[in-house]
């Protein structure tokens, strides 16, 4: 036995590695040897990173930790407890009332990253005899939280309001939630949100939008899908946001009317039994709040970067996915390729992702290439040049 382990435990936890390594889904942590950024080291090599959610370049931004170094030694290092119990500063205060304004919204609800904020709010506003409405490739803390409740859960197909219309309408719940991504992370297409508001008028139900890879990235100062597409910023009652993407810090948020949110911190698990973030991530996170408002140069850089990429790669034969955001993803089909395709990106100097099931549904495993606004143009430039040397061998098979 290994460490305690029976040996029918032993043979299973053995039998489920191997069945990953043979189906070429296991996955591997590499650690970084150099702070988040667009050079990075691993495993001693400086690797050009084009696989990180760093989307505003943030995450390394020299003023960021000067402001939590500031914050560490003023307001110390853990929140000692829950927020309902003695962990509430009043830089988490500040926070959530400029996160408000920020977003024209009446309140703001805080949690220790998005998975929590997802399951919790979810399992908080349905229960038995409710009904929640997922699109099918919305993120997984999305549909653990659909499942973890005891709602009845469906999913939709993936944009297709029709299908979500005639759900709902053969659907008697007392009470219903649609939930979608506002940028898909997989996929880096937006969700069709206009007729998702209209449907969820029309069916009387709660609109519950995901703006991880949206918030910082689209819309005026970075406000997200709502504002990117000319919608009232009320239109979407719920919406979550992440603070370890585009804000470059850690955490999580919803937003939305304040009734909404004074009964989410009495019924939500996973706010009310944790330990509430450092005061002092929530004070850095003020400051790239301020930064992310302001400097509108970083999102700009990210559509010019897009577009010269999108454009590069389809000249080259690759197959792109729909998506007019820093996601990049080309649909490499099997699981073994994407490995192929990334590992070759590894020997040239690049670390892109290769997503494999469960992540993505089978047969569509995927190499996601992802921008930031620290991206140089040489480094682009560097990463076009490889992935036309490997078009010959990982393109050309994909359109035929």
């Amino acid at each position: 036995m290994t460490q305690g382990l029976s040996p029918n435990w032993q043979g299973w936890l053995q039998d489920t590695l191997t069945a990953r390594r043979e189906q070429h889904l296991l996955r591997v942590k590499r650690p970084l040897q150099s702070p988040q950024g667009p050079l990075v080291q691993v495993e001693g090599r400086w690797l050009h990173n084009f696989c990180s959610n760093d989307y505003l370049g943030l995450a390394n931004e020299p003023a960021l930790a000067e402001t939590l170094a500031h914050a560490a030694r003023t307001l110390g290092v853990g929140a000692g407890a829950a927020g309902l119990v003695c962990g509430h500063h009043q830089a988490h205060e500040a926070l959530a009332e400029e996160l408000a304004d920020w977003l024209g919204v009446e309140s703001v609800l805080l949690f220790g990253n998005g998975y929590l904020a997802n399951v919790g709010v979810l399992q908080a506003l349905a229960g038995k005899g409710d009904a929640i409405f997922q699109d099918r490739l919305n993120h997984a803390s999305l549909l653990d939280g659909g499942l973890a409740s005891s709602a009845h859960h469906q999913r939709y197909v993936h944009g297709d309001v029709a299908d979500l219309q005639r759900r709902l309408r053969d659907n008697p719940a007392r009470r219903r939630l649609i939930v979608s991504d506002g940028v898909f992370s997989m996929d880096g297409d937006l969700a069709p949100l206009a007729e998702l508001v209209h449907c969820a008028q029309q069916h009387d139900a709660l609109l519950m939008l995901d703006e991880a890879h949206a918030f910082g990235v689209l819309g005026a100062q970075g406000r997200g899908s709502i504002d990117h597409l000319g919608l009232p910023a009320n239109a979407v009652p719920l919406r979550i946001g992440t603070l370890g993407k585009a804000f470059g810090v850690y955490g999580a948020f919803a937003a939305g009317p304040k009734l909404l949110m004074d009964v989410l911190q009495q019924t939500t698990r996973t706010a009310i039994y944790t330990t509430a973030l450092p005061a002092a991530l929530a004070e850095t996170t003020r400051h790239a709040l301020r930064i992310l408002r302001a400097d509108d140069w970083r999102r700009e850089r990210l559509q010019t970067l897009t577009a010269k990429l999108r454009s590069g790669l389809q000249a080259q034969g690759w197959t792109l996915m729909d998506s007019a955001t820093p996601i990049q993803p080309i649909h490499m089909g099997s699981s073994e390729r994407a490995l192929a395709l990334s590992a070759a990106l590894v020997e040239r100097g690049f670390w892109v992702g290769a997503i494999r099931p469960p992540t993505v549904p089978a047969g569509t495993a995927r190499l996601r290439l992802t921008l930031s606004a620290s991206h140089d143009d040489a480094a682009l430039a560097s990463l076009l040049l490889a992935m036309a040397e490997l078009a010959p061998e990982f393109a050309t098979e994909m359109t035929t």
